[in-house]
């Protein structure tokens, strides 16, 4: 499903224990890792100064990416690296559209220093930013990173954002005899109690049990052969958050827009915080039309 990883690496603990769960995705696909180190070097700080300094982040990060080569070898996994410089962000997503790589997996936390740029923020601006699939993984001392995947949640509100991320969570869950867990809010908690906000209730209720159905629906064309229905109500974030636990999800498959559009409604308020606080790995799945 996968043939060629990008894996973003500073050599944190974080960063190392992506790079095994990478490692273990690579081997099951019989997949090349990409190890990519970036030196950010449009800082004042080092752009004003002379060429050495440049030179010096550039072989840090040599040094960084040969940790990885060494473990992968030791791994037996095929792989590749690259130092760049440049913005972390763009720069990593250019670079992943411009070798045709097919998953992106990145930490959520890097050391202080060169690699900062693993840190929060920026792995939520590739998030952001990424036409790929991106492989987000949180590491806290409450983290859970079991692969194969047998259990995958798939939140969804029926827009074209999510179905896209089923589309894709239900192969991946097809090529891994997994079962499928299909996720719907009916966010109540925005609702008032006049005549419009039941009318409205009712509606969402309708939308949730529909891209559930809908999700469900195509769960057989892709190989998946096990699905589980929730509804839930109350706040997005939290119900996914209840789901993971009670469910024993190994991972979340979402898209980064929904039925908002424009304001990005997945990205901002429910993806990003599931990339977050998620004690899984979390995927999210944008598009090229959304980079425009």
């Amino acid at each position: 499903m996968y043939d060629d990883i990008l894996l973003p690496f500073d050599g944190s603990d974080g960063a190392a224990a992506a790079l095994h769960h990478a490692a273990e995705i690579a081997h099951w696909a019989d997949a090349t890792i990409h190890v990519l180190c970036v030196a950010d070097t449009r800082r004042e700080s080092v752009s004003v100064v002379e060429t050495q300094v440049v030179d010096a982040l550039v072989q840090e990060g040599k040094d960084t990416v040969e940790e990885a080569e060494k473990t992968l070898s030791t791994l037996g996994v095929d792989y590749e690296s690259d130092v760049v410089q440049g913005n972390p962000a763009p720069t990593i997503v250019e670079y992943a559209a411009q070798y045709d790589h097919d998953l992106l997996v990145m930490p959520t936390h890097g050391r202080k220093g060169l690699s900062r740029y693993l840190i929060g923020s920026v792995t939520e601006k590739v998030v952001r930013l990424a036409s790929i699939p991106v492989l987000t993984v949180r590491m806290q001392s409450d983290e859970q990173l079991a692969f194969p995947y047998e259990n995958l949640l798939i939140p969804t509100d029926g827009s074209a954002g999510a179905s896209r991320a089923a589309a894709h969570g239900l192969s991946l869950a097809g090529s891994l005899d997994a079962t499928v867990h299909a996720l719907s809010v009916v966010d109540a908690v925005s609702l008032g109690l006049d005549v419009r906000s039941a009318i409205s209730a009712q509606k969402q209720e309708e939308t949730a049990n529909s891209a559930v159905e809908d999700l469900i629906a195509d769960a057989e064309t892709h190989g998946v052969t096990e699905t589980v229905r929730h509804i839930a109500h109350g706040k997005p974030i939290e119900s996914i958050l209840e789901t993971i636990e009670s469910n024993d999800i190994d991972a979340v498959v979402m898209g980064t827009t929904g039925r908002r559009g424009t304001d990005r409604i997945l990205l901002g308020s429910v993806a990003e915080k599931t990339v977050r606080s998620a004690p899984v790995p979390v995927m999210t799945i944008g598009s090229a039309e959304e980079q425009s």
